[in-house]
């Protein structure tokens, strides 16, 4: 087998794992611990993988190029406009539910989408990196298709679960959380026809930048404060911290 035909391979299932985010939503027991623990859950590991991955990596391939003060200074601008960007999405999306719904159908609705849309910007280079790392190295290629499988499966609790909450549909959940997933081969096909030659560190280093904007900004102000709304702030924080340490112990063990 050949380094482009593994890469695709790897670049997929990693894509995939995204899946396995689902279970939660097959669980026979409905509970609001259920939409509780998850959100928290993925909120914490947004939260964390932006500043132990994301903000690192850019700070990295720009500080190949700058000086540490420039480099810092435009990983702070990026971020800005991760931040003002997921605002737009949240601003723009359109709602489903009347605005008369007494029930947190209609955030969580919001949150999946937005978390959608996020979670493919997201995907999109980190299929790009994994591609083209796997080409130039194998081992390096796993290695990183490996740690982005676990922080991908929180990512599809970000969606199937307040998807499915809110419609009652597990097939919506699914095929939402699936799209999200397979965007990361869409980066590989991007990488392999068009991109191998243009995408450089300094456009990486302000792409991770921008996303860990815009993933911050969705566990903060979307995937928290919907959790929030269920009144059991103890849940809400236990699983919070739970979803920093998964990721911090995944750095150890990766």
């Amino acid at each position: 087998m050949n380094n482009v035909l593994f890469a695709f391979i790897l670049t997929t299932l990693a894509g995939l794992s995204t899946m396995i985010g689902t279970v939660p939503i097959f669980l026979n027991k409905k509970t609001d611990k259920i939409i509780i623990g998850s959100l928290a859950f993925a909120a914490g590991v947004m939260v964390t993988v932006s500043i132990t991955d994301l903000i690192p990596h850019s700070f990295s391939l720009l500080n190949n190029i700058y000086r540490v003060i420039p480099t810092i200074l435009y990983i702070l601008i990026f971020i800005v406009v991760g931040i003002l960007f997921s605002m737009l999405i949240d601003k723009f999306l359109p709602d489903n539910f009347e605005e008369n719904d007494i029930s947190n159908k209609k955030g969580l609705y919001r949150v999946g989408i937005i978390s959608m849309v996020a979670i493919i910007i997201h995907n999109i280079p980190e299929g790009i990196a994994t591609f083209m790392a796997t080409n130039v190295n194998i081992s390096l290629g796993v290695s990183l298709a490996l740690a982005i499988t676990m922080h991908n499966i929180p990512e599809g609790i970000s969606i199937s679960v307040p998807i499915y909450y809110a419609t009652g549909s597990r097939v919506k959940a699914i095929f939402y959380t699936f799209i999200s997933g397979i965007s990361e081969l869409f980066g590989a096909i991007l990488a392999y026809f068009f991109l191998s030659n243009l995408i450089d560190d300094k456009i990486m280093g302000f792409l991770f930048s921008i996303i860990a904007g815009i993933m911050g900004h969705i566990a903060i102000y979307e995937l928290l404060p919907q959790s929030k709304k269920y009144n059991n702030f103890k849940l809400t924080y236990l699983f919070f911290f739970i979803g920093v340490l998964f990721m911090i112990f995944n750095h150890f063990v990766l």
